[in-house]
């Protein structure tokens, strides 16, 4: 039986995707820092689908976490078919003014834990020659973003990188897919410091399944870039021919709070 290793698993995104593994017979590993969130999905997804639900709780913010997550999972001598790099957070404030503790911890679990998890169990997949991996970015990654700077850089990155090791991997039978969700009710916001946020307070956003159920789909299909949502698809290829400025004018507004 396939088995998924999902990082951030003990909600939101991660949490939705991991049922989906289950319900499609796939066991899976739960990441995460909250022990006992995990613990709970785990029985769930035991009970209702009959699967495997091994939990390795893990702080990705913290330097080498990647390395004890991955060496981890090989001594328990499990098999992973699917690398899901869901775990990510956001920090909100003007860039001077925000805690540099905050942004660095923010980008170790953004880009360092999704870079180094890739790298290690890249070659793996290659040698069998089946595998696919999912980063999660984010419509963040299309431009630059005023009010949560790192933020979005650190989502450009896991999209740039995304679609170079995606061309790498032609022919090796192994796909990655960069996920590129818009606003969505996950609590992100909360953490992020953006509750009031026009972004996330002036429209109805789409719940975490129904991102989750899209990029599943997207991922078996070996897609390489998935944009999340009729609108955001637009956004993301309008920002391509809009001047910067005003891709960024725009996205502050967004972001701002009233």
């Amino acid at each position: 039986m396939a088995m998924a290793l999902i990082t951030g698993a003990s909600s939101g995104i991660g949490l939705e995707l991991a049922r989906i593994f289950a319900a499609d017979g796939v066991d899976v590993i739960l990441s995460a820092r909250s022990e006992d969130k995990l613990q709970a999905l785990a029985r769930e997804l035991v009970v209702q689908h009959s699967v495997k639900a091994e939990v390795v709780v893990s702080d990705l913010s913290v330097q080498d976490s990647a390395k004890t997550l991955y060496e981890a999972i090989k001594e328990k001598g499990w098999e992973v078919d699917y690398l899901v790099n869901n775990a990510g957070f956001g920090v909100f404030g003007e860039f001077a003014e925000t805690k540099w503790e905050d942004e660095a911890a923010m980008l170790n679990v953004n880009v360092v834990a999704l870079t180094h998890l890739t790298k290690l169990f890249m070659p793996y997949f290659i040698q069998r020659r089946s595998g696919r991996i999912m980063n999660v970015a984010s419509t963040a990654s299309f431009q630059p973003g005023p009010l949560m700077a790192a933020y979005f850089a650190s989502k450009a990155y896991v999209l740039s990188f995304s679609e170079a090791i995606s061309n790498e991997l032609k022919g090796t039978g192994v796909t990655v897919t960069a996920l590129c969700p818009g606003a969505t009710e996950t609590g992100f916001q909360s953490a992020a410091g953006a509750t009031g946020s026009r972004l996330f307070e002036t429209r109805k956003l789409p719940t975490g399944a129904d991102v989750a159920k899209y990029g599943y789909k997207a991922m078996q299909k070996g897609k390489r870039v998935a944009v999340h949502g009729v609108i955001n698809k637009v956004l993301a290829q309008s920002n391509r021919f809009a001047p910067r400025s005003l891709s960024m004018a725009i996205t502050r507004m967004l972001i701002a709070r009233d």
